[in-house]
């Protein structure tokens, strides 16, 4: 639901949201209530050690805290009430919570009057004096922890917002403009901020300056036409992975319809092969961290000589920081030599990646591999989504390959590998960011290298055009690992999901508290979504409280898209983009895996149509499916059971 109106301004917190930490706040006072009775009762008679000061000091805690403890429990069993779109039984919570905040004075008061005296009276009792003690030492920690939540909750837009009763609604169109104007300005200016401070150790040079600000539009485009709080989002989540494993979400009609080619199905054992053999090269591109990270008990042993070692004529190569460590992680990862490597660079800045380019013998192949996102650099690269012109990606992706591509062929690289090696084919690899930036280069390497193949392993899907989409399936082959979110993930499938959001939030009559507790138990330990007590689609069930807050009511809350009525599904500064190439999926078989689910996955190569990632899907391993690590185990268990072992030079042909 909106968040609540407190002192004449929102906040990022909702009247339902109260229940789990006021049920911790009263956990912990009845138990400081409990603990402050039985050091009156036991040493009543040692309180008198500073003329009685201490024992009154007790008492009027003890009253206190009772009140504070009466408080708290109303406000817990308030904000259990009503639904996410039903706060009418919840109208009383501004008021209790005024009663809680006005109680901090108090408190406050109290806990510095109990710290003089304390200071003061050191010549009694060491027991009763180390008791009352951790009594002012808990209560400037509950006061202090209550300043951080506000700040936590504080909304810096808040103020700024609208109420819904005298919203835009209700003024003329150049007045109803120019306030949604200032807010989208005061939001981006919020964003931009909040993006800076994260990213405080990035610089401030022209391309930060420039990310910082398209990831800031970004954000504030995103989330300015909702009227949610972050508690609702997480509820949406859980309910929609809930209806989304009741039945199979019905497949687009290009997916039925479409059915892999007899050359497709043929070789796709091969190209599971070759996918296996240069995800190695996207890996090492990531340098030492993954390396130790897959292997905690060798890696640092295994490359920390190579940190150490003094730079040798044999690898004379441009680089970055802590290039020895890198190249060693690098070496043990592709089992290449040092003379197979023409260039590696791990200079990292925003829209310029690390990459290194490699002699495969094996394959006979020029192997150029991207570094997907490992710094804030990186971060900034990939939320930098303005379209850009043409038929090309998303902005930052866009510019991480011209990049690429500057040093390639300006600075002679290409060329010096081609020399070594002309009968060659060139090879482009890359997981995650480096797959969108690779597979963006082969499209500009396309003519001047038209034998040349792209392996793009968790490509985000915001990247190419339909046209340009066709185009590369005849050289570029995608890699998505189960459920992994990141090759669903563009502007329109974000604003699908936030549609779908609010549609099951406001269809839903089961309190957010119980949607949180059984969505957590769901993720972790699974069963039957149907036995839980959600409404999963309000549409179909016939007794369904008709809500408070409806749907539109969450979604048009101050939004410059729907009073324009424009939908940003159709919006023509986010068009349909699609992933690279042909797309090889690796579904996991059975039962989809729990997060405490330690069992070791199984999962079935297909070739599949894009369309399949047109809407982003909830799981426990959205996340963990996009890890490299695991996309390789993955990749292994897969070619292991359906290509034998075998060996020689060659790339699938297409």
């Amino acid at each position: 639901m909106p968040g609540m109106v407190l002192f004449g301004r929102r906040w990022a917190i909702a009247s339902d949201d109260l229940v789990f930490p006021g049920f911790f706040e009263l956990f912990l006072r009845v138990l400081w209530w409990l603990g402050i009775l039985t050091l009156y009762a036991v040493h009543r008679d040692k309180l008198d050690c500073a003329g009685g000061r201490l024992g009154s000091y007790l008492i009027v805690l003890l009253l206190l805290l009772a009140v504070v403890i009466c408080t708290v429990s109303a406000i817990v069993c308030v904000s259990m009430r009503g639904t996410i779109c039903n706060p009418g039984p919840r109208k009383a919570m501004p008021k209790l919570l005024y009663v809680r905040l006005a109680l901090f004075l108090p408190e406050t008061v109290w806990a510095s009057v109990g710290a003089v005296w304390v200071a003061n009276d050191m010549q009694c009792d060491r027991t009763v004096m180390n008791g009352i003690l951790a009594t002012v030492v808990v209560s400037w920690i509950i006061i202090v922890s209550a300043a951080v939540t506000i700040l936590v909750v504080f909304d810096p837009l808040g103020g700024k917002a609208p109420h819904p009763s005298a919203g835009p609604s209700h003024l003329d169109a150049q007045d109803r403009g120019q306030l949604l104007s200032g807010l989208q300005t005061a939001a981006t200016s919020v964003w931009e901020t909040r993006v800076k401070l994260l990213c405080c150790c990035v610089g401030s040079d022209v391309h930060a300056r420039a990310a910082f600000s398209s990831s800031a539009e970004l954000f504030s485009t995103y989330f300015s036409d909702t009227d949610l709080v972050p508690s609702d989002i997480a509820a949406g989540l859980a309910l929609l992975h809930q209806q989304q494993d009741v039945g199979a979400t019905q497949e687009p009609d290009e997916v039925a319809s479409h059915c892999p080619g007899p050359s497709q199905e043929a070789d796709l054992d091969a190209e599971l092969e070759n996918c296996q053999h240069f995800m190695q090269f996207a890996a090492a591109a990531y340098g030492w961290p993954l390396f130790v990270y897959r292997n905690p008990f060798t890696g640092l042993c295994r490359v920390g000589g190579d940190c150490c070692r003094s730079q040798a004529p044999e690898y004379d190569l441009v680089g970055g920081d802590q290039l020895h460590c890198h190249l060693g992680s690098i070496l043990h990862t592709t089992g290449l030599q040092y003379r197979d490597f023409i260039h590696v660079s791990f200079h990292d800045k925003v829209y310029e990646l690390p990459f290194l380019v490699a002699l495969d013998h094996r394959k006979e192949a020029v192997v150029v591999a991207v570094r997907g996102t490992m710094s804030l650099q990186d971060i900034l690269t990939d939320l930098s989504a303005e379209s850009e012109p043409l038929d090309l990606a998303c902005e930052g992706i866009a510019q991480a390959a011209r990049y690429i591509h500057r040093r390639l062929i300006s600075d002679g690289i290409l060329s010096q590998a081609f020399s070594v090696a002309p009968e060659y084919r060139l090879v482009l690899v890359g997981h995650s960011l480096g797959a969108g930036a690779a597979a963006l280069l082969a499209l500009m390497l396309r003519d001047t290298h038209p034998e040349l193949r792209c392996y793009a392993f968790s490509p985000p899907r915001g990247l190419l055009s339909k046209s340009l989409h066709e185009y590369s399936k005849s050289f570029v082959v995608s890699l998505v690992l189960g459920k992994d979110v990141i090759p669903r993930l563009s502007m329109p499938n974000l604003e699908d999901l936030k549609r779908r959001i609010l549609r099951v939030i406001a269809h839903c009559n089961k309190p957010k508290y119980q949607i949180l507790l059984h969505g957590c138990w769901y993720e972790l330990f699974g069963g039957s979504p149907d036995n839980f007590p959600t409404e999963l689609d309000g549409g179909e069930q016939e007794g369904l409280t008709q809500p408070l807050l409806g749907e539109q009511s969450l979604l048009t809350h101050w939004s410059p898209t729907y009073n324009c009525g424009d939908s940003p599904l159709e919006s023509p500064k986010y068009p349909p983009l699609y992933p690279p190439g042909r797309i090889i999926h690796l579904e996991e078989d059975g039962a989809p895996g729990r997060l405490c689910d330690c069992s070791a996955a199984r999962y079935r190569a297909t070739w599949s149509h894009e369309a399949r990632f047109s809407k982003i899907l909830i799981s426990p391993k959205m996340l963990t499916d996009h890890m490299p690590d695991v996309l390789l185990r993955a990749l292994d268990s897969v070619v292991a059971a359906r290509v034998p072992a075998q060996g020689g030079p060659g790339l699938a042909s297409v």
